[in-house]
């Protein structure tokens, strides 16, 4: 069993550990009211995420999965950074996980020539909203996405990242 932290593409054999992982996080720790139901991207990433210019990633500790990111393709060399989450014990500078996860976005995102990441994430996330900021995105208006760009329910606070 490797005991080093590693991020790979998704594959449907980490769909459980991941719906398992998100929902906790939405749930237990931030109570925001939403169920694995109500997210069916979950059970169809290959044909929701991993398309065209899109992807999902997990971060793999010990065989176990401990984080994810995603890309969604919305056309015109922009995409959506979607699900983004880290298990609590894997946060922060001991792991770099997050990081890591980003990184690994980003830079399939530049292989690709996508001109902007756009994101939406909620207002209790503060610590998000730091490390988002700090990795250069900066927050824009609702009226400054782009027309395809999937504004869900919970999300109240927008960023993006543009490259040149």
């Amino acid at each position: 069993m490797n005991n080093s932290l590693i991020i790979k593409p998704y594959s449907s054999k980490n769909q459980a550990e991941v719906v398992q992982l998100i929902v906790h996080i939405q749930q237990e720790e931030y109570k925001i009211a939403i169920t694995k139901d109500d997210q069916p991207d979950l059970f169809q990433v290959e044909e929701f995420y991993q398309t065209e210019d899109g992807n999902f990633w997990v971060a793999m500790y010990g065989g176990k999965v401990v984080g994810t990111i995603s890309l969604l393709d919305i056309g015109n060399k922009q995409v959506a950074l979607r699900k983004m989450f880290v298990a609590k014990e894997f946060r922060g500078s001991t792991y770099k996980t997050a990081s890591l996860l980003l990184a690994t976005a980003i830079a399939w995102a530049k292989e690709r020539q996508i001109k902007a990441i756009y994101l939406g994430t909620t207002p209790q996330f503060l610590a998000a909203h730091r490390f988002y900021e700090k990795n250069g995105f900066t927050r824009v208006s609702p009226d400054d996405l782009p027309e395809k760009f999937p504004v869900l329910p919970v999300d109240k606070l927008f960023y993006h990242l543009e490259f040149s």
